[in-house]
Formats: C-alpha cells, sequence, structure tokens
C-alpha cells in the first residue's frame, strides 16, 4: 500500500532510506516485538512513515500524537532546508513554522480521525493525497549529478 501511494521510485527509494534509518534509531530506543518483526519483514527497509507509526506506539504516543510527529516533521524539514540553501535567517524559519501551527493541527487531527477507521475499514480509510510535481521534480533531482538532500 505505501508503494502504492508513492508512485516515483525515487521517493519510494527515499522513503525506505529513511525507514531503515529510523528502524535503527526507534529499535535502540524503544524496543519493541512490533519494530523487530517489521525490520525481519523488510530487510531492504519499510517506509518512513510505517516506521514512525510502529515508533510512535513504540514510545506510548497516541494517534493524535503520532499525527503531530508526522505532520511538523514534514515541515520542519524544509524549513531547515531554507536556512542552509537560501540562507534565512534561522529565526524566520521557525517564525513560519509557527505561522504553521493552526495548519499542522487541522492536518494532524484529520489524520487521527483517519487513523480511527483503519481497523474496520482496512487502508482504504486513509487519505491518499497526490502531488505529481512533487514525483517528477524528485525524479529529476534523482538523475541530477549535484544532488542537494537525499529525501
Amino acid at each position: 500500500a505505501a508503494d502504492a501511494r508513492t508512485p516515483a521510485p525515487a521517493l519510494r527509494r527515499t522513503a525506505r532510506r529513511l525507514g531503515r534509518q529510523l528502524m535503527r534509531a526507534a529499535r535502540a530506543t524503544w524496543p519493541s516485538a512490533e519494530l523487530d518483526a517489521l525490520a525481519a519483514a523488510r530487510p531492504q527497509g519499510a517506509h518512513q512513515p510505517i516506521v514512525l507509526g510502529l515508533t510512535a506506539r513504540s514510545a506510548g504516543l497516541t494517534p493524535l500524537e503520532a499525527a503531530y510527529a508526522a505532520a511538523y516533521e514534514s515541515v520542519s524539514g524544509p524549513a531547515g532546508a531554507t536556512v542552509r540553501l537560501l540562507r534565512l535567517d534561522p529565526f524566520d524559519a521557525v517564525a513560519i513554522l509557527a505561522r504553521l501551527a493552526a495548519d499542522i493541527d487541522h492536518v494532524a487531527a484529520q489524520a487521527a480521525e483517519a487513523a480511527q477507521h483503519v481497523s474496520a475499514e482496512g487502508l482504504d480509510a486513509l487519505p491518499a493525497a497526490s502531488a505529481p510535481l512533487l514525483d517528477i521534480t524528485a525524479e529529476q533531482h534523482a538523475t541530477t549529478p549535484a544532488r542537494l538532500f537525499a529525501s
């Protein structure tokens, strides 16, 4: 299901690489049989969002707290990149993140609500928004000799 929701091969590779990295940290920090089982089942790496979900459960987070972690991670990485690439003042980047708080709240609430329906409805209960331009630029970036970031 994660592969189907990630059509660009470059993004699938990155999601698995980030998943392997998170898995290593998660198993060291919050050991669990579920993380061990996923690592054994996916030796090439599970997608980062899958690992994040199991990590959150292993850490004792609620679905809403896990959704906040995912939502914040999705905006904080690009904000950090603007500091490095555009030489944006770090305080300006943090101010942008602060202004995104209401949007992060909204996204996290929607994700937690959708997660409540998975056990009864299956993975189809999860939203599957797409970003074709992101897929296209990820593939272009993967073939560019001067790579800026891995993800």
